[in-house]
């Protein structure tokens, strides 16, 4: 696959580091205004890093879009002429709505929006996909590429921002139930890095025995609780201090809150 990845920041370099290093592109162009940070990446030896979108995007299949949305109408407005039936255009630009996409560069073109989050750095990454109409030919593609750095899920577009909610958001809500996990363990006398492993690494125990077994979670509770015992006491006491509803008291909060910043 010949991959561009437009814009390349903290976003663009973890999806880049993604690829490469499962061997998914056979050439990659890599563009920033300044190049200098990202020259290492040359190193590579199929990696081209350019300042010249239009350079990359003609020399490309694939373009993955990682800029600021100001920015990315320009980009489209200048790359419009050189797209081919052969280009995919996979935003990555929160609140770009694909209309937005289709009134620059027509409708014909095969438009995917992805919505990664943050620990696609580490190859963990939540990415949620919609796609225009011809763009339901190449989400597959789209699927392939992402699953390279975590694991996807196709949703209607209306579903995005929700999405953001629960996936870009939620690293943000599981850190900090990780935090208050930790800040526990440190008052049972365990010292702070202690405290912090033993949080994490249950934390991902936990998503882990979901995903291999694809079990509920109550389930899994059920497995761990007994007639009295501590851990039935702790999650009751829990759930009477307002644990669940908290949560999603918080996720409907900022679905509301993305949902106004849309609006205005």
């Amino acid at each position: 696959m010949k991959i561009a990845i437009i814009g390349a920041g903290n976003l663009g370099l973890a999806m880049a580091k993604g690829i490469l290093h499962t061997n998914g592109a056979t050439t990659m162009y890599l563009t920033k205004r300044n190049t200098k940070s990202i020259q290492d990446f040359e190193k590579y030896g199929n990696v081209k890093v350019t300042s010249d979108n239009l350079e990359a995007i003609a020399n490309s299949d694939i373009l993955i879009f990682a800029v600021q949305p100001g920015q990315f109408t320009t980009i489209l407005e200048q790359a419009k002429d050189l797209l081919t039936e052969k280009h995919v255009i996979i935003s990555t630009i929160t609140g770009f709505k694909i209309s937005r996409i289709e009134e620059i560069i027509g409708s014909d073109k095969f438009i995917i929006r992805s919505m990664p989050n943050t620990a696609i750095s580490v190859g963990k990454s939540m990415t949620c996909i919609c796609s225009n109409e011809p763009g339901k030919k190449r989400v597959d593609l789209a699927k392939a590429i992402f699953n390279r750095m975590g694991h996807t899920m196709e949703i209607p577009e209306d579903q995005m921002q929700a999405a953001t909610v629960i996936c870009a958001s939620g690293i943000a809500f599981w850190m900090r139930l990780i935090r208050a996990t930790t800040q526990g363990a440190i008052q049972l006398g365990f010292d702070a890095k202690e405290a912090q492993e033993l949080a994490m690494h249950t934390c991902n125990g936990a998503a882990s025995l979901l995903i291999e077994s694809g079990s509920h979670p109550e389930e899994e509770i059920d497995r761990v609780t007994t007639p009295k015992g501590c851990t039935i006491e702790g999650l009751n006491e829990m759930e009477h201090q307002g644990l669940s509803s908290s949560l999603i008291k918080g996720i409907v909060s900022s679905y509301e809150k993305i949902s106004h910043i849309r609006k205005t």
